[in-house]
């Protein structure tokens, strides 16, 4: 099982896509000062703000991208509101 996941920062409201097997230890990476190198360290702290979960790495990647292309605060918030887009999703890329 994957997860394309939507965080947001609490700090400033930014948002940060991506994907992981291990919602978890993904978030507790965002939020960890000492590993966390990337742009994602100047935005701490960070909640899950959307999660969907996927049958595989390659759809997950797939929705992870469109999701990105997007580019879209509004879609971001639609897809948390609005479950049904997640699965119509999962459908389009599996």
């Amino acid at each position: 099982m994957y997860f394309v996941y939507v965080i947001r920062s609490i700090k400033d409201g930014t948002f940060y896509i991506g994907k992981t097997a291990n919602l978890e230890s993904r978030l507790a990476f965002h939020n960890d000062i000492e590993r966390n190198i990337g742009f994602t360290k100047g935005k701490i702290p960070w909640e899950y703000f959307f999660t969907l979960a996927v049958a595989d790495s390659l759809v997950a990647g797939k929705i992870e991208n469109h999701i990105k292309k997007m580019k879209s605060r509004r879609y971001l918030i639609n897809l948390a509101k609005y479950p049904e887009i997640g699965q119509k999703l999962i459908t389009k890329f599996s």
